[in-house]
Parts: structure tokens; C-alpha cells; sequence
């Protein structure tokens, strides 16, 4: 397989732009699937405080035996945690759990507008990053509104927004933001998570036939020609595989757009929770 393609963040960091996700992974099941995703030839690892399973993750890390520089770490900070010091004190439990003495991505995971405190976590990411916990800021399912108030007040615009988005949902007032600011795009639940039917769809039926490939690296391929950072996750080798198998064939011009006209109107391909709803 060829290897993995990376990205230059506003900082100055490079992210692999493929990596392997491990959302709803077992908690007792996480060495056992990073370690295979680690042999398979993943360099990019995206975990989160409330997947439970950053022990997991952490002993794959050390089992492999590769370098740390090889690696790219994510984790995420979660809701409850917003306030005073806590970004502080769930860092270092994240880094505990991992093994690690820094992270190379550290997101704030919803922005919770209710508790309004968004802004004061993204304070605290900035004390984080200058204190060496971790390379990178960024934050998740933020709305335009939330970036502009972070950054407005800050004036640190955030490595990353890691966003649900596929073929049936691109939230594309978010990617222009990210586009005219420096904001790289993560797509999280790049492939629809099995709730909305992606592969059955003809551009993507299409574009898999036309290159010998699954409607699965279709997609993928798709994200990746977008300019998304993109974690596709299983439990399965031979799927691992395949999933990393994305980057010996491109997409023309022609089937791009015919996968950029699947989206649904008013957000109806949403598969997962609204980031106002989250709090």
C-alpha cells in the first residue's frame, strides 16, 4: 500500500490524513484492534476521554515498538470537564491512561452551548498547548458561531474541527469557514455509520466499479480528495486493510460531483446528535 499522505496544520504540524477512529471500540477489545491497525500500517490514532478506552490505546502504543515521532495521537476533552482547572486535571488523566507525556492533537469534544463555557475550556487548551501537553489545538462539532466566538476572543483559531460529514451530510457553511480561516476538516462518521446508506447510492456504486474498488474506499477516496482528515473505524483486519487501500487511484472531476449532489436538503443525512443539542 502506498503510504499515508499527511497535512500541514496552521501551526505548522503535520497530520497523517488517514488514521484509524476508535469510537464505540470495546474497551477490552482496543489493543487488540489498534495493535492490528498499528501493523497494518496506521500512524494516526483518534481516541477520546469518554470512548473509554484510552488504556487501550495506550498499551497498543507501547507494545508496537514504534517511535513516538511516527505516531499522532488524538483525545478529546469532554463535557463535564469545561470548567476552572478541570482541562487541566482531564489532560493529564487522558495522558495517564495513554501512557504518553504529551498528545499531538488535544479537541474540545462538543462545545455545550447551554453551560456556556466553551470559551473558557478553549482558554484552557491554549494553557495546555503552551505547557507541552500537546502539539495541537483543535475542537470538535463546533458551529460557526462557536469558532467565531473562540477566535474572536482569542485570536488562536483552532488546528482542527473534527465534524460529521459525508457524501449525505456536508455541512459546508462549516467547511467554507474552516476553508477562508485555516481550519482543517476531520470527517467523523465519514462513512455514514451504517444509519444512512451510502454505498447503495449510484455515484458511489459507480465510482467503486469504475476503479476496481468498495463503495467504502469510493467514499474514502472522496473525503481524501476533499482535503478531510478522515479515521474510518472497525474491529476487523481485513477491513483495516482495506480502508488504508485508498490511495493508488483518484477520482475524476465528473464522479466527485456526482457524489458532492448526494446531500440531503436541510440536513436531513445527519446521522448523529446536533452540536446545539449536546450539553
Amino acid at each position: 500500500m502506498a503510504s499515508t499522505p499527511t497535512v500541514k496544520l496552521n501551526d505548522g504540524n503535520e497530520i497523517p490524513q488517514l488514521g484509524y477512529g476508535v469510537f464505540k471500540v470495546p474497551a477490552d477489545d482496543t489493543e487488540r484492534a489498534v495493535s492490528e491497525a498499528l501493523e497494518v500500517g496506521y500512524r494516526h490514532i483518534d481516541t477520546a476521554a469518554i470512548y473509554g478506552n484510552e488504556e487501550g490505546v495506550g498499551a497498543a502504543i507501547a507494545a508496537g515498538g514504534l517511535a513516538r515521532d511516527e505516531l499522532f495521537i488524538t483525545t478529546k476533552l469532554w463535557n463535564d470537564r469545561h470548567d476552572g482547572d478541570e482541562p487541566h486535571a482531564a489532560i493529564r488523566e487522558s495522558l495517564d491512561k495513554l501512557s504518553l507525556e504529551k498528545v499531538d492533537l488535544y479537541l474540545v469534544h462538543w462545545p455545550t452551548p447551554a453551560a456556556d463555557n466553551y470559551l473558557h475550556a478553549w482558554e484552557k487548551m491554549i494553557e495546555i498547548r503552551d505547557a507541552g501537553l500537546t502539539r495541537s489545538i483543535g475542537v470538535s462539532n463546533h458551529l460557526v458561531p462557536h469558532l467565531e466566538k473562540i477566535v474572536g476572543a482569542t485570536g488562536v483559531v483552532p488546528a482542527v474541527n473534527q465534524i460529521e460529514l459525508h457524501p449525505a451530510y456536508q455541512q459546508r457553511e462549516i467547511t467554507d469557514w474552516a476553508a477562508a480561516n485555516g481550519v482543517k476538516i476531520e470527517s467523523w462518521g465519514p462513512l455514514g455509520q451504517g444509519k444512512y446508506d451510502l454505498f447503495g447510492a449510484e455515484p458511489v456504486a459507480a465510482a467503486a466499479a469504475a476503479h476496481g474498488k468498495t463503495p467504502a474506499q469510493a467514499v474514502l477516496r472522496w473525503h481524501l480528495q476533499k482535503g478531510f482528515i478522515v479515521f474510518p473505524k472497525s474491529v476487523r483486519r481485513e477491513r483495516l486493510e482495506e480502508n488504508l487501500d485508498v490511495f493508488d487511484f483518484e477520482l475524476t472531476e465528473a464522479e466527485i460531483a456526482a457524489i458532492d449532489a448526494m446531500e440531503q436538503p436541510d440536513g436531513a443525512g445527519r446521522v448523529s446528535a446536533h452540536p446545539d443539542e449536546v450539553n
